[in-house]
């Protein structure tokens, strides 16, 4: 932009030169200038005759007029207004612009226009004059590198991000922006896109034409722009000629349902300044979305529209927004000026020594005076801050106004609907943004709302957006050549050029859009192998292709990329191996367990027979006898009862509790292990020294990968397999030979591909080969578009159709179709039991042992201290106590035990009969002992009549 400096004073000087000053060189004005002039000019510089200068006209000479009428501002100073009119062309309006900066005004309102502002600015920026614009909203005019421009209504910039976040709220992607080829339109559009970026939208196309452009130009480009596929259309025109476009675009029918238009603020500039629209004019723009500067409602709004009517040199009924902004701008200019006189200013002009040549001679350029104190007045004019008709009147650090909001406006019938407001504070939303001003900043997604629209054609429902290009040029579509697996997709000779699994689901497909879809197959690849899928990806990202149709597998790299259709084919990666197959082993009856399970099984026998027989031995018979037949019992019963056999029953409720638990255990066991053994004797067994992708890594063997497969890169960069490991399969041929060779001949040890290769390659070869392990990854195919197609998304609702009625499954039986390979591989580590899967039983079973035998020696305790406690009283009673000698109480304490053991093992009835026997004893014996001393008693007495002492 620096660049361009020197080029615009080159023009400046030159336009300087086309008009003599109006003023003799060399005279002296303002020599000694009062501190509060009489009068100080005041600049005004716009196209007089348009939508906005019939509108500004009235406004800024009925501000001038009430400033001069006010005592209160600038306070006996008054402003005189020179009004020039740049006649809606650049050149003129710089020339007018230049004469109107030599009548040594101190500021100037305007311009309207951005191309002359850009020009102008630099000259003000020179000669320290403040323009202050109510109507140049080009973006690009910054205030750094123009100082002296201060824009007094919202910049382009704001609007262009509200009609990203409209482009947001109702979901499209990609708009047509159709704009005039100057400044304003230009500029304006490219922050629209920058803007529509962050929304992960953007301008497909961009319609520009010239100023001043013929209604043949306007109707040929507009030709152009309904060949294109997006239906949402931006329209950033100036005023005068924007109706032209929409006339040329009903005539070519792009006004009807589905289409999109979204218009700036120009067309609320046209609309509110007339006072009644022509019907005709109305018909044109129905269903039309359109943004206007929003301005609060006030009191003094209010009565400057009760007082349009009675304003002089008005030409219309009505006013559009620039009136109330130009109003403000004059306004601003007084409060401004108010303050610089009060802080000492001096109105005060200087001639420029740079327009004097060596010599002193002026030159044609002098008559442009420096306003001295002019960068005091800018200083003044960005501190303002008051409440205009506007409202709220205030600069941030860039020089551009707080608050930018504006009005979302549908056109319908005759009117125009308010469907809401968007503010940089809080976005889009029915609630005007002087109410959320006070409320805390919220501009998520759930937080935009607007009213519904009533679209083109008369219609409430939302439109797509899109159709598919009227412009005679088929869809491009790269289908990969490929060498193997030709059911998958290959060559044909028939009018598509193409056939296979992937070509009838995409024609399924795109016969359930609801419109249609001309296409043509471009074969990719030399047909010699198989292309590089990643390529075909890159391609259609660089526009080469316009979709990608084909076994094209879904992965995070290339979603980041390209946007992928539903899945229509589920595919992940599979090991395949050579195999042999097993024969059968004498000791195949011990394959269903695992050792540990069959330890803990053996272990569980003898356990339970342990404490079947300790709980029956005191009750049961059968349960009794010698040493030897006590444990031949045990044995027996304990091993029998894992077919059910035992002969010997239980009596007792605890052996009882334990056996019918045990016996469920057992039943589980059997059921278990017969259904084992009868999978690992009858199902043909196949082994491979490859057991799946984890051995397969871990080992240092060759790989097979299919050519162009995805898994080339993914077993490098995501398994961290070396890549001189990996051997390229070219073809059906080169997997057998490879496998049939293994890693010693050289081949390879395995292939690592996707599963409907794989299945298809090993119905081919009649199942010699296997799939060993298990899928270790989880993917799918799907048909690759640019991002954010919309065709993307209409076709993925197609595909689950055909899921949903069929025809999906359909198409596979229709191709892919083939007998599955029978037979397990690694049968033995597959097929054999883990104790892992039963220790939940032996632990409950161990559990009820357990407590079982608790009970019992509890219950054998306490009778073994009843029936000691009844044998010491008895003893007690017949013999008298004597002194027992230390040394037997060992010998006592090993006869108590070797007591309770033979306690232990008497029968229980006979322990019920010795207790109640020697109850019985008991009693009596303390019968008689009680009756002898009755009877002993008066011989007592009568031997010791006397109390004893």
């Amino acid at each position: 932009m620096e660049g361009h400096i020197p080029i615009m004073k080159l023009l400046v000087i030159f336009i300087s030169c086309l008009w003599v000053p109006m003023e003799v060189i060399g005279k002296t004005r303002n020599a000694a200038a009062p501190a509060r002039p009489k009068v100080v000019n005041v600049g005004a510089l716009f196209t007089l005759n348009s939508a906005i200068g019939r509108s500004a006209k009235p406004a800024i000479i009925a501000a001038v007029d009430d400033i001069n009428s006010d005592s209160s501002i600038l306070r006996g100073t008054k402003l005189n207004l020179i009004l020039q009119d740049t006649n809606c062309s650049g050149f003129l309006g710089t020339v007018e612009a230049m004469q109107l900066i030599d009548r040594d005004v101190i500021a100037a309102i305007g311009p309207q226009s951005s191309g002359i502002a850009h020009v102008i600015s630099h000259v003000v920026s020179e000669l320290h004059v403040p323009l202050l614009s109510f109507g140049a909203t080009d973006p690009t005019l910054s205030a750094l590198q123009y100082p002296y421009f201060v824009r007094t209504t919202a910049s382009d910039y704001f609007q262009m991000y509200a009609v990203a976040n409209l482009v947001e709220y109702f979901g499209w992607r990609e708009v047509v922006a159709i704009f005039v080829d100057d400044h304003y339109g230009r500029n304006g559009i490219s922050i629209l896109g920058d803007a529509l970026a962050k929304n992960r939208a953007k301008i497909s196309y961009k319609a520009a034409f010239a100023p001043g452009a013929t209604a043949s130009d306007i109707e040929s480009l507009l030709v152009g722009v309904n060949l294109m596929e997006s239906r949402v259309f931006v329209i950033h025109v100036n005023p005068d000629s924007g109706l032209e476009v929409f006339s040329i675009a009903k005539r070519l029918g792009m006004m009807d349902s589905g289409c999109v238009w979204i218009a700036t603020d120009w067309l609320p500039c046209v609309l509110d300044s007339s006072d009644t629209v022509i019907p005709n004019t109305m018909d044109l723009i129905q269903g039309v979305i359109a943004l206007r500067h929003h301005t609060p409602d006030s009191d003094i709004k209010k009565k400057f529209t009760s007082r349009w009517r009675n304003l002089k040199d008005k030409e219309t009924p009505k006013f559009n927004s620039y009136a109330l902004y130009s109003y403000d701008s004059v306004w601003l200019l007084a409060r401004a000026l108010d303050a610089f006189f009060d802080d000492g200013g001096t109105v005060t002009f200087s001639n420029d020594p740079r327009l004097h040549d060596s010599n002193g001679t002026s030159l044609k350029l002098s008559a442009l005076r420096i306003f001295d104190e002019g960068p005091k007045l800018l200083q003044k004019l960005v501190a303002t801050n008051f409440t205009g008709l506007t409202g709220p009147i205030q600069f941030d650090s860039e020089k551009n106004l707080i608050r930018p909001a504006y009005d979302v406006l549908n056109i319908g019938g005759t009117s125009l609907r308010l469907l809401g407001y968007w503010s940089n504070y809080s976005g889009l939303s029915t609630v005007a943004p002087e109410i959320l001003y006070t409320k805390p900043p919220n501009t998520s997604t759930s937080n935009q709302h607007l009213y519904g629209v009533i679209w083109p054609g008369e219609t409430t429902t939302k439109p797509r957006g899109w159709v598919f290009p009227n412009n005679g040029k088929p869809l491009q579509i790269a289908v990969p050549y490929r060498v193997t697996y030709a059911e998958i997709v290959s060559k044909d000779k028939g009018p598509l050029g193409t056939k296979g699994y992937c070509i009838d689901i995409f024609e399924a497909a795109i016969g359930l859009l609801p419109y249609p879809v001309p296409h043509k197959y471009i074969l990719y690849g030399d047909g010699r192998r198989n292309p590089s899928y990643n390529n075909i990806v890159n391609d259609v990202v660089q526009s080469k292709y316009d979709a990608a149709v084909g076994d094209i597998t879904i992965t995070t790299n290339r979603t980041r990329i390209v946007d992928f259709t539903q899945p229509y084919m589920e595919s992940g990666l599979v090991v395949v191996a050579s195999v042999k197959e097993i024969k059968s082993s004498p000791w195949s009856f011990l394959k269903p367990f695992t050792w540990q399970m069959w330890c803990l099984t053996v272990v569980f026998f003898v356990f339970v027979g342990a404490v079947v027989w300790i709980l029956e031995h005191r009750t049961n018979h059968e349960f009794r006898g010698s040493p030897r037949q006590q444990l031949i019992t045990m044995f027996w019963f304990s091993f029998s009862t894992m077919f059910f056999s035992h002969r010997e029953n239980t009596v007792s409720t605890l052996g009882r509790l334990v056996l019918i638990l045990w016996l469920f255990v057992v039943l589980i066991i059997n059921s278990s292990y017969t259904a084992s053994l009868t999978s690992i004797l009858t199902v043909q067994q196949l082994s491979s020294k490859v057991q799946g992708i984890d051995s397969l890594i871990s080992s240092t063997d060759p790989i097979g990968i299919q050519d162009g497969s995805f898994a080339y890169d993914y077993l490098i960069d995501e398994l961290n397999v070396a890549e001189s490991r990996l051997r390229i399969m070219k073809s059906q041929n080169d997997y057998i030979s490879a496998l049939q060779k293994g890693p010693s001949g050289g081949g390879v040890a395995a292939i690592v591909d996707e599963r409907p290769y794989v299945e298809l390659f090993l119905s081919n070869t009649k199942c010699k080969f296997r799939i060993v392990g298990q899928e270790f990854t989880k993917s799918g195919w799907g048909f690759a578009f640019p991002r954010d197609s919309p065709l993307a998304v209409d076709l993925s609702t197609a595909i689950l159709k055909l899921s949903e009625n069929g025809e999906l499954q359909r198409i596979h039986d229709k191709w892919l179709s083939r007998e599955g390979c029978s037979g397990q591989t690694n049968p033995t580590e597959v097929n054999q039991l883990p104790l892992t899967s039963f220790w939940g039983l032996f632990l409950i079973c161990g559990i009820v042992c357990f407590l079982s035998l608790v009970f019992f020696f509890c219950r054998v305790c306490w009778q073994y201290s009843r029936y000691s406690a009844e044998g010491e009283q008895h003893d007690s009673e017949e013999l008298e106590p004597e002194p027992e000698p230390p040394g037997r109480r060992s010998i006592r304490s090993s006869k108590s035990f070797k007591d309770m053991i033979d306690f232990m093992d008497k029968k229980e009835d006979e322990i019920k009969e010795t207790l109640k026997r020697k109850s019985g004893e008991s009693k009596r014996h303390q019968v008689s002992q009680v009756s002898v001393g009755q009877s002993s008693a008066p011989t007592w007495k009568k031997i010791c009549p006397l109390p004893c002492t």
